[in-house]
């Protein structure tokens, strides 16, 4: 009786895809399993505006990239507003690093000529992996409005970046094995294309049922991964996910976390998402009378909230760093997915 096996999909790139597959083979019959792997996790970094804060952000990074992530994802201002200092850090990702940068693209007020120029931009360089979303109309505007661009939605901007990718390496040449020298054609490397998930709802949504078909349309347009808003409470990211899975989504949907560090910051995140108030976590921060205390009761917050959320059908976290590194490293060490030494 003869058996062999491969196993498919472990690598960073693809990890974001599809779930690792074992095929067995034996006497000529094939069997695929599913095969569990550990968490993974990720970084959300913003471009910095500043000399000052060029400076912390790169030694941030060092850090954040010593941890091994599986890729640091790194944000796009309103209408291309950080468009050269995104691009940046992305490329010292590129060129620097092994880790896997991840885009952030915006389409709001974008026509398709601006868009196409932009992800080939990305693409020529070496970037193959992005965040697709709408982004944020200006205040003020109302759906319809000519300036809004000529992508309606998300879903459309990952067909867009598809067909930019397809029309740039449409085959590559790849190995024969067991024939030294020799080639064949191929399809050409595909891209990874992460899309926003909302546990709470988008602002703008008038159900759940809204939200999960929007995030189904886009794994239809050809998504492979979700990443979600900020969410206080484990029930709400576990709920959504279960939610999910029987509305037919079956990308990955990575929970998004950050460490909460002062109630400020909070009333700021609370603003900016309307989110509701964590109404516990709110007053633990506002009891605490110092900076120390108050970062010690946000990263035990992340920690128990990173816990919660982990198991066989949330294989990650993606932690959004506010550019600083000890906070998020300091959640990775407290739910077991980062050895002390590495930090």
């Amino acid at each position: 009786m003869c058996f062999s096996a491969r196993t498919f999909g472990a690598a960073s790139d693809s990890r974001a895809r599809h779930p690792p597959i074992l095929i067995v083979y034996k006497e000529g019959f094939v069997t695929t399993v599913l095969v569990e792997q550990p968490a993974t996790f990720s970084f959300e970094l913003y471009p910095p505006r500043s000399a000052a804060a060029e400076e912390t952000l790169l030694e941030s990074l060092e850090h954040l990239v010593d941890a091994g992530p599986e890729f640091i994802s790194v944000t796009y201002g309103a209408a291309g507003t950080t468009r050269g200092a995104s691009l940046a850090v992305l490329l010292r990702l590129l060129g620097d690093t092994d880790v896997k940068p991840m885009a952030h693209l915006t389409c709001v007020g974008s026509s398709y000529a601006d868009a196409t120029r932009l992800i080939r931009e990305f693409l020529d360089a070496g970037v193959t992996s992005f965040l697709a979303l709408r982004g944020d109309p200006p205040a003020g505007a109302v759906e319809g409005d000519d300036f809004l661009g000529d992508l309606g939605s998300a879903g459309e901007l990952v067909q867009l970046i598809h067909r930019v990718q397809a029309e740039r390496a449409p085959f590559r040449q790849v190995d024969v094995p067991g024939f030294p020298g020799a080639k064949r054609l191929s399809s050409g490397e595909k891209v990874t294309i992460a899309v926003a998930a909302f546990p709470n709802g988008h602002p703008r949504s008038r159900s759940v049922n809204q939200d999960l078909d929007t995030l189904l349309a886009k794994e239809a347009a050809g998504a492979n991964l979700a990443i979600t808003q900020l969410f206080f409470e484990a029930d709400d990211y576990l709920g959504f996910v279960q939610k999910a899975r029987e509305a037919g989504v079956t990308m990955r949907i990575l929970p998004g976390i950050m460490p909460v560090l002062s109630p400020q910051r909070l009333r700021r995140i609370l603003e900016l998402t309307d989110e509701k108030i964590p109404v516990d976590l709110m007053r633990a921060l506002e009891a605490q009378p110092t900076a120390e205390g108050q970062a010690s009761v946000g990263i035990e917050h992340a920690i128990e909230l990173s816990r919660a959320v982990i198991g066989t059908d949330r294989p990650g976290l993606h932690l959004y760093t506010f550019n600083q590194h000890e906070p998020v490293l300091a959640v990775l060490r407290g739910v077991g997915l980062l050895e002390k030494e590495n930090a």
